[in-house]
């Protein structure tokens, strides 16, 4: 018998809480997200504090909240990897072992640019890793003047391709894209995602990213929790990124969001709504618009606008309602370089009829989140996937 009828995991992305164990070899010892935005920029975040937040662990300026509601607990990632796919795959069961291709680097193989330029008729400039507003400042003028296409990378799995919405338009910008897809499905070029970039702005220190970006990923290299519940006939709700993340295997509806306030505004929409299954939540700003562009202060603010947004969700839980608060990985804006950290997440969990609480012991897997949805709709994790259920723990 199921417990809850409707499950919402929100992911706040990028909310490390502090270095992994291993976070040395991947050149993030001592990172700290949410401790060093604390301490560098204040919080105010009650809403977040009355589920635990600041009890899993000290953070300046936030004291522990007395008597928290439900359960709270770190995890830490099982997989190699600390980026967005990843966090999102392993939370749905699948164990990464061989991480995803990056060129950070040296920029993507003269055979792929040449290919790449063959195809959108384009001079290829950039290919290095680089933060997406520094490149716009960079060569967005060129981009303009001369016809040339923008194309970068990151610590992350990505080929990104920036396009003027004015000139360029969002449907060229998309099938470069696409075609850009194609060619790094070939083993040796392989990546992660390729993500469209649109910006609007006609100079240096106008250009601004617009919301219309896209993701192009690769799907899960097999069966996920979403996809046990999908074929059990149960909504599989997506809001935000969780569509490109999963390329839309498991789904049965998706919202996409124009920023991460519009993303809150959407889930509390659903709440309002009558389903039988899960309500997937991605908010993409912390990461993309804060953590990557090294802005504490930014990011705090960005905590806050979630806060308020939570207080008017947390009164329009049913009874028979989970809410699951996590992360993906982290991204210290307070850290060298401009890319994620290898970082422990939270996980906060609150029903109104919840009758118990507290922390439990950190977990070793992402993936105790799907398999507590699957255990709670009494559906079996496909075969090799990898987490342990909370849910009789959860009283």
């Amino acid at each position: 018998m199921r417990k809850y009828k409707r499950v919402f995991i929100i992911v706040i992305d990028s909310l490390g809480i502090g270095a992994m164990p291993d976070a040395g070899k991947f050149g993030d010892e001592g990172a700290d997200t949410l401790g060093h935005i604390a301490g560098t920029a204040g919080l105010s975040i009650p809403n977040l504090c009355r589920l635990g937040l600041a009890n899993l662990r000290p953070l300046h300026g936030l004291p522990p909240y007395d008597s928290p509601l439900g359960y709270r607990m770190v995890l830490e990632e099982a997989s190699n990897g600390k980026d967005t796919m990843t966090g999102h795959w392993e939370m749905m069961g699948l164990h990464i072992t061989t991480p995803f291709r990056t060129f950070t680097d040296a920029g993507f193989p003269s055979e792929l640019i040449a290919e790449l330029e063959r195809l959108t008729g384009r001079k290829i400039v950039g290919n290095k890793s680089a933060s997406g507003t520094e490149i716009l400042e960079e060569l967005g003028e060129e981009e303009l003047e001369k016809g040339h296409l923008i194309v970068y990378t990151s610590a992350d799995s990505v080929l990104q391709i920036c396009g003027n919405e004015e000139t360029m338009g969002l449907e060229t910008l998309y099938r470069y894209c696409e075609l850009a897809r194609e060619l790094t499905m070939r083993e040796d070029w392989r990546v992660g995602r390729v993500i469209a970039r649109p910006y609007v702005g006609r100079r240096r220190g106008e250009f601004k990213r617009t919301s219309n970006r896209h993701d192009y990923a690769l799907k899960p290299y097999g069966r996920t929790c979403l996809d046990a519940l999908k074929e059990a006939g149960l909504d599989v709700i997506s809001v935000g990124k969780i569509y490109d993340i999963f390329d839309g295997e498991g789904l049965s509806m998706a919202n996409r969001s124009k920023s991460s306030v519009h993303g809150m505004e959407q889930t509390i929409e659903l709440m309002g709504s009558d389903f039988t299954g899960l309500c997937f939540v991605n908010l993409v700003d912390f990461d993309a618009l804060w953590g990557h562009r090294r802005d504490p202060y930014g990011y705090a603010e960005e905590l806050e606008r979630f806060d308020v947004k939570l207080g008017e969700a947390l009164p329009l839980l049913r009874e028979d309602d989970l809410l699951m608060i996590t992360a993906d990985h982290g991204n210290d804006p307070t850290f060298k370089g401009s890319d994620h950290t290898r970082e422990r997440v939270p996980l906060l969990m609150y029903s109104p009829r919840m009758t118990g609480g507290g922390q439990l012991d950190t977990g070793k897997s992402f993936g105790v989140i799907g398999a507590t949805v699957a255990e709670n709709f009494g559906v079996p994790m496909p075969e090799g996937t990898i987490g342990s259920s909370l849910l009789d723990r959860l009283i």
